[in-house]
């Protein structure tokens, strides 16, 4: 998992927080849509990054993929 993806399920995370503070879901199918909105930001916000970028910010790396990889491109 990249930095930016661990940033980006943070998002996710703050913000489905901070909108189910505002709503104070009671059911869980309104939990459900709390989360889904939540997440909902956090894509939105991958899909602008990729689209600037014109690369993917998912990786089917976990961190210690990612940090093998990165330590041959510093040798």
């Amino acid at each position: 998992m990249t930095n930016l993806e661990l940033v980006l399920n943070m998002l996710a995370e703050a913000s489905t927080t901070e909108i189910s503070k505002e709503k104070n879901p009671e059911t869980f199918e309104e939990s459900k849509t709390v989360a889904k909105q939540g997440g909902t930001i956090a894509g939105n916000t991958r899909k602008e990054i990729e689209e600037k970028t014109g690369k993917k910010v998912v990786t089917q790396l976990n961190a210690k993929q990612l940090h093998a990889k990165e330590a041959k491109k510093l040798k």
